[in-house]
């Protein structure tokens, strides 16, 4: 299916009735959900592709009824033919939701009554390790950050939004959840993470003159029990523009594509662990439930622990 086709009006290798679906399918997506050009032209090519699939599959067009019939050994069928032909795992993931999502929407519309995708588990994906700026990425990226900005108090106020991200590793929507009460002016600041669980961070003072430096030149009166962070006109900062802000000086510095403001997070705790920070303190200043989440984070730099282990083992020092 050519990338410049629009989905709506290709015909699919299917009966009338399940061509009628997808296209309103598709229609829904783009005219109610306003889905992206790229989701609806993924999604059209899933659902071709399973179009294609079911007629050399039953030895039929696939009509509304064949939907109504297929059991999960067909889906799944469907997903080790995609992985035969070395789709990507996480292509296969994204095909099943689409599947997902069509049949939810026949259902909806009372045109099917088969739940067999909730049989079907979504094929495990490879866990990725985290994206970290390096530290002179992450210094450049906190110097520039003010001079993007079209107000000079906005440039304060995302540099110390930045700061306290790198400095406590804090994430975005805990910095974001912060009260003018709670702005750090101590060494120390209480964090409500996931799960409503608490966590006391180390406040850097370099943290501290950054929030002390944005709460001078902001314009608008903060009130005690208000957002910390604020937008142009005083109201809480949406997550989405600050998002827009690091993408912006990604841009303007040349930085890498993983940069995000979650990346500084990610940042702050591959940081430490070089400069031999320990896993389990890191753990508990990133609030993490499990340590295994933590150790992600050793993935990152494993060529540096495999440095540590063949200097510090007393076996490996035997046979250097």
């Amino acid at each position: 299916m050519p990338a410049s086709t629009d989905p709506l009006t290709l015909p699919f290798n299917a009966a009338d009735d399940l061509g009628s679906g997808i296209r309103d399918f598709l229609g829904h997506l783009k005219g109610e959900r306003r889905v992206s050009s790229h989701t609806l032209d993924g999604y059209g090519r899933d659902l071709a592709t399973f179009c294609a699939f079911l007629g050399e599959h039953l030895g039929q067009l696939p009509d509304i009824a064949a939907l109504e019939a297929l059991r999960v050994a067909d889906i799944r069928a469907f997903l080790a033919m995609r992985q035969g032909q070395g789709i990507a795992r996480t292509s296969v993931a994204r095909q099943l939701s689409a599947l997902r999502s069509f049949f939810k929407f026949l259902t909806a519309r009372g045109k099917l009554t088969n739940a067999v995708m909730a049989g079907v588990r979504t094929p495990r994906l490879p866990k990725t390790a985290p994206k970290a700026l390096t530290v002179t990425e992450a210094a450049d990226g906190l110097a520039a950050i003010a001079d993007i900005s079209d107000e000079p108090w906005i440039g304060q106020r995302d540099l110390a939004l930045m700061t306290l991200l790198y400095g406590c590793g804090l994430r975005l929507g805990e910095a974001l959840s912060l009260t003018r009460a709670q702005a750090p002016t101590d060494d120390a600041l209480r964090v409500r993470g996931k799960g409503n669980k608490e966590r006391i961070v180390p406040v850097l003072p370099i943290v501290r003159e950054a929030v002390s430096e944005y709460l001078a030149a902001c314009p608008h009166p903060l009130d005690p029990a208000g957002p910390l962070f604020v937008g142009a006109r005083g109201g809480p900062l949406n997550p989405g523009v600050v998002q827009r802000q690091v993408r912006r000086l990604r841009v303007a510095l040349a930085l890498p594509d993983s940069t995000t403001p979650h990346a500084l997070r990610h940042s702050f705790a591959t940081h430490l662990l070089r400069s031999g920070g320990d896993l389990r303190a890191i753990q508990e200043l990133l609030g993490h439930a499990s340590l295994s989440t933590t150790q992600r984070y050793t993935e990152v730099d494993a060529a540096r622990l495999k440095a540590v282990h063949q200097s510090a083992h007393p076996r490996a020092r035997k046979h250097a």
